[in-house]
């Protein structure tokens, strides 16, 4: 038995999220049926994490145990001959019998981009937030910082009330300008549910006014969802890489 350890890209405005669901297409069932079909077995891939509906990837990893033979450039290319245009598998190759795209996981890294104008960008349509303000960059990154180590991310995660351990921690977390748009990266050793478009959300309260920086400490150290800010929209939100080495996890951010 083979396992291969897959990375892909996907745009996630047309799917319920990546992981199966009965309620919609789901990334995870497209990608098992395209890679079904070439392996000429059913298989079942397993993700390194879950993202919501609207949520995009630019470096997602997988594992599939199968028991063919396939080269992995063949299993690139006939994958990618089956999959719609909005998935691409990206890479592909032989991993230990005990690698685990998620519990091998030793962090990730998610990419949140707006698009700061007055006027909407056609181009960009489901693929950044469209925010009419200006952003204070030199305020957004030392509002952000205050996310930087290990914190209780409990007032920034969604329907955690039942979830025990809300502990996680920061590396890094930078906000650039390009143009017209904005790029917020921020990684760490894992995230809570919603908690990166709740940080993005609270850093643009904080832009508007509506929750002061020097507040932010108390708002994590209160541990209520009430006291952040607003959750982002999920079509702004992208996974940009995933890390199974330390070592780069905690390299500082570019």
């Amino acid at each position: 038995m083979r396992n291969l350890k897959v990375t892909m890209a996907y745009r996630g405005t047309n799917y319920h999220g990546y992981q199966r669901q009965n309620n919609g297409i789901t990334v995870q069932e497209v990608v098992e049926r395209c890679a079904s079909k070439i392996l000429n077995e059913p298989v079942t891939i397993h993700g390194c994490s879950r993202t919501d509906a609207g949520v995009h990837a630019r470096a997602f990893v997988f594992h599939v145990e199968t028991n063919s033979s396939i080269r992995t450039q063949g299993f690139i290319r006939g994958v990618n001959g089956e999959l719609p245009d909005d998935i691409s598998i990206l890479k592909c190759e032989d991993a230990a019998p005990d690698f685990h795209a998620r519990f091998s996981c030793k962090g990730k890294e998610y990419l949140y981009r707006l698009h700061c104008s007055e006027s909407k960008d056609p181009f960009s349509t489901d693929l950044a937030c469209h925010y009419r303000r200006k952003l204070d960059l030199e305020l957004a990154n030392a509002a952000a910082q205050h996310f930087v180590g290990t914190h209780d991310f409990r007032a920034f995660c969604s329907n955690c009330a039942e979830k025990p351990n809300t502990v996680r921690t920061v590396y890094g977390f930078t906000v650039e300008n390009a143009g017209d748009e904005v790029r917020m990266l921020v990684k760490g050793d894992g995230f809570l549910y919603n908690m990166v478009r709740i940080m993005v959300g609270t850093l643009l309260d904080v832009n508007e006014g509506k929750i002061r920086m020097e507040d932010l400490d108390t708002i994590l150290a209160s541990k209520r969802r009430v006291n952040a800010g607003r959750t982002a929209p999920a079509h702004g939100l992208y996974l940009n890489r995933v890390f199974y080495d330390m070592a780069e996890l905690t390299n500082e951010t570019k």
